[in-house]
């Protein structure tokens, strides 16, 4: 594979990197700024390339790794060049392949490849991915190829089905971005407390990396603990009072999953108590309110 990166930001940067560190080869970058693809090839040690044609030209496969917003123009601007027999990919989470329309018509493949990673920083996301799981779907062809990188270079991945895209993309969203917002919920009424923001931080780090790592080694249902699953209807009546407005509600939402999930392992564990299900009906009618 010889492959060029279009776009030189966070992802390009870190794809670019790893890849090169793993002895494959990257023919360098295109960006909307050259300065931007002479930064990355710097980083990289591969080339840069004022014209995204000459890129194409050099390369067998084709990186887009620019914004979702941007990948139509790219490939609007792709497809007037000669492309036959390439594989052209993109990192979309929440796009199909179905963005490169009409590609059959051109002899290419086109195809998806999501990395499941927050790339937080240009020149140092790229050490991550060796940890990195990644999904892919699209041409047949395009994805035996990738397949046989991501072999290559040791990394876990599956196919999903293009038409999952979005709902595929709510699920990392929810896993990656979603959790910090309930982080931030729960550091806010710490300080309400009178915790500091750094006290806070410091506080809470046992708490939350060890959740993070028994849902991770046993699962979301078999990791719970806290009231609900105790069925502690005094205590849960207690946080709903001292609750209000979104944070309120988020908590009331929260609390209708957990219990389901409560039920669910109380079945699986104490089928026969029915001194716990008495307290979920009641903390079920504390969530309806």
């Amino acid at each position: 594979m010889k492959i060029g990166i279009i776009g030189a930001g966070r992802v390009g940067c870190s794809m670019g990197k790893y890849l090169m560190e793993r002895g494959k080869t990257v023919t360098g970058y295109y960006s909307q700024s050259y300065e931007s693809a002479a930064a990355a090839a710097d980083f990289t040690g591969t080339d840069s390339f004022r014209r995204m044609e000459e890129l194409v030209t050099l390369s067998d496969t084709l990186f887009i790794a620019v914004s979702d917003d941007k990948i139509g123009a790219v490939w609007d601007c792709m497809k007037g060049m000669s492309i036959n027999e390439r594989i052209i990919c993109h990192f979309s989470g929440s796009l199909s392949s179905d963005v490169f329309n009409g590609i059959d018509g051109k002899k290419a493949y086109g195809a998806s490849l999501h990395p499941m990673l927050a790339f937080r920083d240009r020149f140092s996301s790229y050490k991550q991915l060796h940890n990195c799981f990644f999904t892919l779907e699209g041409n047949f062809y395009a994805l035996q190829h990738l397949e046989n990188l991501l072999d290559d270079l040791g990394n876990p991945y599956c196919r999903i089905r293009a038409k999952d895209k979005a709902k595929y993309h709510c699920a990392a969203s929810i896993l990656s971005n979603d959790v910090l917002a309930l982080l931030d919920i729960g550091f806010d009424l710490l300080k309400q407390c009178g915790f500091t923001k750094e006290i806070a931080l410091s506080a809470a780090s046992a708490l939350i990396r060890g959740n993070v790592e028994n849902a991770l080694a046993n699962g979301t249902q078999a990791s719970l603990t806290g009231p609900v699953l105790r069925g502690d209807v005094s205590t849960i009546k207690k946080h709903l009072d001292v609750l209000s407005g979104e944070e309120r509600e988020i908590y009331r939402l929260l609390g209708k999953h957990l219990l389901a999930m409560a039920n669910e392992r109380q079945k699986k564990e104490d089928s026969g108590r029915n001194d716990v299900q008495d307290s979920y009906a009641q903390v079920q009618e504390l969530f309806k309110r």
